[in-house]
């Protein structure tokens, strides 16, 4: 009888061990002290070779530090940026356009938080993009010749923004 009141009782405060453990953070047992994880002492770095297949063998890659053409020196970045800057007439126009530029994406920003706040109106956009996107891959991109014609389209919208048309 003993040991099933002791049961019971072990139950019930495991129960409410549980029910706490879901609002409370847990706390550590020892120090509040982080150390490394400890290695087991049988283990040693000769014990982790791997045998590499011959067939990776054969691939090497080597590196040169003879090709510079990637590298961008920060001066020379910055006296071209600002030769441009020189060479622009109407600096004031630049300035607006570019903060203007901020501003649509800021309100841009808000406008789709709002839309999101709404309860099921982000699913309905979801499905509206995803039915949209059927139809793009469909109209554009799954025939040979719907796709030639979208380079076409994307070729003259280019000349026209570049004003080469």
């Amino acid at each position: 009888m003993a040991t099933t009141a002791c049961a019971a009782t072990t139950t019930t405060t495991t129960s409410t061990t549980f029910s706490s453990a879901a609002f409370l953070p847990r706390l550590p047992a020892k120090s509040a002290r982080f150390s490394a994880p400890q290695l087991p002492r049988s283990f040693s770095p000769s014990s982790l070779q791997l045998s590499a297949p011959r067939r990776f063998s054969q691939l090497q890659v080597r590196s040169s530090s003879e090709d510079t053409s990637g590298a961008v020196d920060g001066a020379e970045l910055f006296t071209d940026l600002k030769g441009k800057w020189d060479a622009v007439e109407n600096k004031t126009t630049v300035i607006l356009y570019g903060g203007g530029a901020i501003v649509a994406v800021w309100f841009s920003s808000v406008i789709v938080g709002a839309i999101n706040s709404v309860p099921l109106l982000p699913k309905i956009m979801e499905l509206i993009g995803l039915g949209y996107t059927g139809w793009f891959v469909y109209r554009y991109l799954l025939f040979k010749s719907s796709r030639k014609e979208l380079v076409t389209d994307i070729e003259a919208l280019k000349k026209k923004i570049a004003g080469t048309e």
